[in-house]
């Protein structure tokens, strides 16, 4: 700590660390032109790092420097139950390690705040057209899921700093917006900017506050948790100038979707943007979140916006104490992070954007930065001619219809208008088709008392969106069973079947199984596809049907008008309702007890939580790095959807035939997400994407879709468990050679988890996602990058050789990847090593986040 720049903050009886003094003693004037992030990493710095390298670490910020790392110290974490639960499975099973080799295990406790939500268990069994949905969903969750509940249960009384949310409550980037975030904190007397590290790819959401917050994988949140630094180079802070105001009709639905196609072409992957200029001033802070929420969607780390008079309002809204907001103000005029004192700050680069340019847009089929405006959709061959056959689905037909994910139902205007247009559709007498599974999950119980106020829940009922959870779930994959006779049409007839869905991801495959595409649209337009039941059908210009006089009705008879969603928000949506739902949620938690073991009981028939293996067998092995077999020679655009899938577990697949010999009901399989606490269902998970495309399995000259893999030297194509089971039982080591983009999408850590223990030592790519080469790194998995210009296709790479990885590891180092080829030629490829920072090269050489924690933990008990 510098208590240098320690002062008393002006008119309350807190301190807080003056940044702009420790910068300017620097360089004097350069405070004015930090961005945003910067400064807030400047406070970070003062106030936490070593004295020893403060003025160091402060000039790469002033400098615009990445010559060297310097440290950040998130104050919080957080969770969901999948991601969390993974990690705290790992610190229990570290706790068993530590026990065995004579440390204490009650020592092993998260150092920063941990808060987990359970959201992420819930799969819509039942859908909103029944009353009792709700209730049956979470009963069904809860049966499942008994397992994992009850190791949650215990982690809450085991572990100290430990925060549970139980389910049913809603979704964790929803409850961070409207409740956990304080924006500000005070602390030990002291106030500071909240920041935080979050286990999902979507934690940017609540940069609309003006706070920064990541996603991380679970691996590296468990680094975060055990008090270690995150480590990091100067990120591209870029702005984004927004101009002009939306058109009316148009919503945030709308313009986030036009952004993350313009911010995708504009290649901002990594980078934190910080919005600004007249267009962000004016928009809602639910506005603001929606864009936010988008920033994996447009590759973007983080995706600020700055601290004014509408994150003010906005903590009113919801209900914070009025000396928390307060503190807020004072904290950010005094501290520089107030909008009016970020006029002078400088980017490297600036874009502008134009928000009166947005028209309506949906995203699809496959990708959220594939967006399609409504009046394009014919000409996209989206829409088009159908024939309504009497007693079959149309082609294109839309098979599930959800409201669903943080997205869009953490903005008020947004799911008030998808009520509206319900209400004109129930007043025109039209109804949803019927084999269109409706859903509505808001991401908190705020929603529904709003709803409600408004006379709007009523009407979303009567068309089938009743609430069926407040949790993540057709945006995660948790869309639950059709009905069976829908299924078995799209089977017989090989219907092509969509979801469309107001959520933020729709990667093939991920939103259920018989779903071939999916679409994003905002939540009222989720709606008019529910009416209109199949994709083929022309949104703006089609009739969903005729009024009593006969004449057709089409969206704009339905669409509500922007002055009756901003009355109806105004008088429905206020503070007690935000404060009935929070405090009591607040108020209930547990704290950890003396009387509870340290240990876990482990329960050896489970198929949720086991002990996890990193210390045992061939992990705890060393990695040669020599006469590695590819597992998988891939294309561009990997997900870790492709990696390890999230969605239902099919009877035919690895998992499931391994959930089937331990006894469990086809009906209780649930997802893979679900079961990521045990490794012996999350391993089956490898690679189970029904649409992976392994170049390696290749028949009758074509490659073949599917969980398939090719077992080398036979050259016999197998399903892909199959094969790792082969080359464990040969304790043969692996590679994957991958194109561009490798690992994006959701923090999954089971993406790298699953790889390293099939025995992959190494990953070579023409790129990788952030979040995915950290979780790589803490598994002691080695990321490996091609020059540019050189890839699998210029090294006309098969899979039939083996390879070895030479050179001494440094960050960034080259390396040499040489191939050993079937003809005997050898080949030598520079490459880059991706270990980017000391931290990260000591985390792979220990093995990975665990084994590293665990020799520190001991070395400095033991002294």
């Amino acid at each position: 700590m510098n208590t240098a720049y320690r002062k008393r903050l002006p008119g309350t009886a807190l301190d807080w660390f003056d940044a702009r003094a420790a910068v300017d003693a620097i360089q004097p004037g350069a405070w004015d032109t930090l961005p945003y992030t910067s400064r807030v990493h400047a406070e970070n710095l003062v106030r936490r790092c070593d004295p020893a390298i403060l003025t160091d670490s402060l000039k790469q910020l002033i400098e615009r420097k990445r010559e060297r790392d310097f440290p950040w110290f998130p104050a919080r974490v957080v969770c969901h139950d999948i991601l969390g639960q993974t990690a705290l499975v790992d610190l229990a099973g570290l706790r068993d390690a530590i026990a065995e080799q004579g440390g204490d295990p009650a020592k092993v406790n998260p150092v920063v705040p941990v808060q987990l939500i359970v959201d992420h268990s819930l799969a819509v069994e039942c859908g909103g057209y029944d009353p009792d949905a709700f209730a049956k969903n979470r009963a069904i969750e809860d049966r499942r899921n008994e397992d994992r509940f009850h190791f949650i249960d215990w982690t809450k009384l085991a572990f100290e700093n430990v925060d549970v949310i139980p389910p049913g409550n809603g979704i964790m980037h929803q409850i961070n917006l409207e409740r956990m975030s304080p924006v500000i904190h005070a602390q030990d007397g002291v106030a500071f900017p909240d920041t935080l590290v979050g286990t999902d790819s979507h934690t940017p959401h609540v940069d609309a506050l003006g706070v920064i917050a990541i996603g991380v994988g679970g691996l590296e949140a468990e680094n975060v948790m055990l008090g270690r630094a995150s480590w990091m180079r100067l990120p591209d802070i870029v702005g984004v100038e927004l101009s002009g105001k939306p058109q009316p009709g148009i919503t945030a639905t709308d313009i986030v979707l036009a952004l993350t196609e313009f911010l995708r072409k504009a290649k901002v992957v990594g980078a934190y943007l910080e919005f600004h200029g007249e267009g962000a001033s004016a928009l809602t802070l639910g506005d603001r979140a929606t864009i936010s929420n988008m920033a994996p969607e447009y590759g973007a780390t983080a995706a600020m916006f700055f601290i004014d008079a509408q994150t003010i309002d906005y903590l009113k809204l919801t209900g914070r104490d009025d000396e928390q907001v307060k503190l807020v103000e004072t904290y950010a005029r005094q501290a520089g992070l107030w909008a009016d004192s970020l006029e002078t700050a400088q980017y490297e680069r600036t874009l502008q954007f134009d928000l009166s340019s947005v028209v309506r847009n949906m995203a699809g089929p496959s990708n959220p930065h594939a967006r399609v405006a409504t009046t394009d959709l014919a000409a996209k061959g989206i829409a088009g001619s159908w024939q309504d056959v009497p007693g079959q689905m149309p082609d294109g037909a839309v098979i599930i219809a959800a409201i669903t994910s943080c997205t869009n139902t953490s903005n008020p205007r947004n799911v008030i208008a998808a009520g509206l247009l319900a209400r004109n559709a129930n007043r025109l007498g039209l109804a949803r088709k019927p084999w269109v599974k409706t859903s509505l999950a808001p991401g908190s119980k705020a929603v529904s008392l709003y709803l409600e106020r408004s006379g709007l829940k009523g009407e979303l009922e009567e068309l089938g969106f009743g609430v069926v959870a407040f949790a993540c779930t057709t945006c995660n994959g948790m869309s639950g069973a059709l009905d069976p006779k829908i299924q078995q049409e799209i089977i017989d007839r090989d219907l092509y079947s969509v979801a469309v869905l107001s959520g933020n991801r729709n990667f093939d495959g991920r939103i259920h199984p018989y779903a071939k595409q999916a679409f994003l649209a905002s939540p009222p337009l989720v709606v008019a596809y529910a009416i209109a039941g199949t994709i083929r059908f022309d949104i703006e210009r089609d009739a969903f049907g005729t009024d009593a006089t006969g004449k057709p009705i089409t969206l704009k008879d339905l669409w509500p008008s922007d002055e009756e969603i901003d009355t109806i928000v105004r008088s429905s949506v206020k503070p007690e309702m935000f404060r009935q739902v929070y405090i009591p949620m607040f108020e209930q938690r547990e704290q950890a007890s003396s009387n509870v073991s340290p240990l876990y009981d482990w329960r050896p028939q489970s198929t949720y939580i086991r002990r996890p293996p990193y210390w045992e067998g061939a992990l705890a092995g060393e990695r040669t790095l020599k006469g590695m077999r590819p597992l998988a020679v891939l294309g561009d655009n990997i997900t870790t959807d492709h990696l390890s899938p999230s969605n239902a577990i099919l009877p035919d697949s690895a998992a499931g035939e391994y959930l089937a010999k331990m006894g469990l009901p086809e009906e209780d399989f649930n997802s893979y997400a679900t079961h990521r606490g045990d490794h012996l269902t999350a391993q089956r998970a490898t690679f189970a994407n029904p649409t992976l495309k392994n170049e390696m399995a290749v028949v009758d000259g074509k490659i073949k879709p599917g969980s398939l893999a090719r077992i080398e030297p036979e050259g016999r194509i197998t399903r892909m468990w199959e094969a790792i089971e082969t080359y464990m039982q040969r304790k043969q080591p692996l590679i994957i050679v991958a194109g561009a983009d490798y690992g994006q999408g959701s923090s999954r850590d089971w993406a790298a988890k699953g790889v390293r223990l099939a025995g992959v030592e190494v990953i070579v790519a023409e790129g990788f996602e952030r979040i995915h080469r950290t979780n790589l790194i803490g598994m002691g998995v080695l990321p490996l990058e091609f020059k540019p210009g050189v890839n699998r296709k210029t090294l006309n790479i098969d899979g039939t050789e083996t390879y070895d990885v030479t050179g001494e590891r440094e960050p960034r180092a080259d390396l040499t990847l040489v191939i050993h080829r079937r003809n005997g030629e050898r080949v030598e490829v520079p490459v880059t090593c991706r270990l980017d920072t000391a931290e990260e090269l000591s985390i792979y050489e220990a093995g990975g986040v665990l084994q590293r924690f665990a020799k520190d933990f001991l070395e400095s008990t033991t002294h």
